[in-house]
Order: structure tokens, then sequence, then C-alpha cells
């Protein structure tokens, strides 16, 4: 969900590129989420005007190459799962209806190579062979309103949206038919999900050069299909931003320091894994804000500073991939 800090939050936000509040993995399906691409200083827009229509790209690059069992890494044989590689090429846009309501929609496309051992040969032919799997494909549409008549200076929202099952929840099969993706990893979740979300933004001194952020979003799958239901997921961020004003032809430079939290619950299901789904982490990501006339430039990189996941005790399955790090980059355009 996106939301504006308009007049008040602008020194703020100058270049943002927007994600949503919240979510629980982002459209879910990425085993490791991608919903922690949604929050932070790019989620919250700034706008010279009462009315208007804003699009971006956003792409999020994620390799999540370690096992990770509990609060601590773990041997890469524990887990059947090698590697997964992932690109996140997010279209959306955003339309502020008037002072009170903005709506926004937001469309990724997901590219993933999953590395991982075959146990039953339907993939290779061999069984316990190391083999990689790729699907490119739409993901889950999301559609969001917000409400931003809480103050006079929309410094404040509420919004409230719906995720739907777009994107690709069956994958491709192997030559003698056996998955190559579970439906934790596959691009859509096949759910239909609730979002809520909030945010506020303010000001640390006079000239409102320096200023604060805080958000929070929640997601909850409430139409399921498949035997697999994702789990539920709270994602917050809070940071602040300083505006140092221009820099020969961009016209805003203003760095960020954000604090984002992530929780989410175990996914349940016939088809799900419980045991080695749902996690919790923390992460530091110093970013900047760009801006030159009606284009501007967000990009970020997230570094965990602590992380827990949920973990099964059964050799070979046991743990979940994490990444060392992810990068945010958008590029939007006011018009």
């Amino acid at each position: 969900m996106k939301f504006r800090a308009f007049s008040a939050a602008a020194p703020l936000f100058l270049g943002a590129a927007i994600a949503s509040l919240l979510s629980s993995t982002a459209a879910h399906a990425c085993a490791c989420g991608c919903g922690v691409f949604d929050v932070g200083a790019a989620s919250i827009m700034p706008s010279n005007s009462d009315t208007g229509l804003s699009v971006w790209l956003r792409f999020n690059p994620m390799d999540q190459n370690r096992n990770w069992e509990g609060s601590n890494p773990a041997s890469a044989d524990d887990n059947g799962d090698k590697r997964i590689q992932t690109s996140f090429y997010t279209i959306g846009g955003q339309y502020m209806l008037n002072h009170k309501w903005t709506v926004m929609a937001e469309l990724p496309v997901i590219s993933r190579a999953l590395t991982r051992i075959d146990d039953d040969g339907g993939v290779t032919g061999t069984s316990g062979s190391l083999f990689t799997g790729r699907v490119t494909s739409l993901g889950d549409l999301a559609l969001t309103a917000t409400y931003t008549g809480l103050s006079a200076d929309m410094s404040t929202g509420l919004g409230l949206g719906l995720k739907l099952p777009t994107g690709d929840a069956t994958g491709p099969n192997g030559p003698a038919g056996g998955a190559q993706f579970d439906r934790d990893t596959l691009p859509g979740t096949g759910s239909s999900d609730v979002i809520f979300s909030a945010y506020h933004v303010g000001h640390l001194d006079g000239a409102g050069r320096l200023s604060w952020f805080g958000q929070a979003r929640y997601q909850i799958a409430f139409a399921t299909r498949d035997g697999y239901r994702p789990g539920n997921e709270l994602d917050a961020s809070l940071g602040a931003s300083y505006d140092l004003g221009a820099a020969g032809p961009i016209t805003k430079v203003a760095p960020v320091m954000s604090l984002i939290n992530s929780l989410r619950a175990h996914d349940t299901g016939d088809n799900a894994s419980p045991a080695n789904t749902g996690y919790e982490r923390l992460l530091i990501a110093p970013g900047v804000n760009l801006r030159m006339g009606k284009l501007r430039l967000y990009a970020d990189i997230e570094l965990p500073i602590y992380q827990h996941a949920n973990s099964d005790v059964v050799p070979g399955q046991s743990g979940q991939l994490v990444a060392p790090h992810l990068f945010n980059a958008t590029l939007s355009y006011d018009f």
C-alpha cells in the first residue's frame, strides 16, 4: 500500500519510489519474505499538488544462498533447497483523487531460479541429483485505497487493500511430471488477501529538513485454494531523513536511514511446510531519495541485524534460505 506524505512531509520523501506499507511476503510466495520491499522510506510519496498521478518501476534482486535454522546459520546439507535467485520487477500507479483519498495498483513480474536436490527423480531422472528450476510470471495484483484526511497536512493515513490471486500458483513441471517448485516458492499464492496499513510522518526541526516516519502493514489471507494458506505477515518501519537541498541538476537530495521489522506466521495446509515457514527479522536500511523535477529515484540496501527462521528437525528438510542483503531501487514519475 502506498501512502503520500504530501505537503508537510515532502522534504522527507524526496524522490521516494512507491512501495506498500507492509505486507506478507509481498504477494507472498517468496519463501523468505519479499514483503520487506514494501516498507521503508520508499513507500511514502511527496506531492506538490492536491491531486495527481504517479507511476513507478521498482527493481528488487534477491539471492537466498544461506541456510538458516532458528537464530543461527546452519549447514547447507540440512536443506534440500540450495539457492533461490529472484528478480522482482514491479510496476505501479497511484492517483490522488482529492485531499482525502488516494488509490493505487501494483503488479510484480517475478523471475526465479530455484536450485535444489531432486529426491524423487521426477525432474532429472536421477534421484538425489542437483537441479535448477526456473519460472518467470506475473505475481499477485494489489489494489489499495488510502484515507489521508485525518490531518490537514495529510501526514497521517490509514489504508485498506486487496491482493488478488493473479500470479502463477502452479508452476512448471519436469519431464516426468515432478513439481519444480513448492507452493511457497511460486510467484503467486493462489490466495486473496486483505491488507490493513497506517503511516505517520513528522518533522524534528523548525526548518522541516530533518523528518521522521513510521508505518505498519498487516496482510491476511482470507480465501485460499489447493491446500495452501500463506502465513499472515506484519511489517513495520521506523526511520528518519534529512533534506540536503539541491546538488547540480538534482533538485533534492535526502539521505534516509530506516529500521525494518518483519514477522510472518507459519504457512498452513496440506501443501504447505509449516515447520519450515515463518520468520522474524530486523534490518537496517541506509538509502537515498533523489529528485529531478518530476522524476524521482529511491535506492537502499537492507542488511539483517537479527533474523529467526522457523525450522524442522528432519534431515535434508530443515531450515530456510536467507539472503545476506537486499536491494531496493525505484524510479517514479509524477504527472
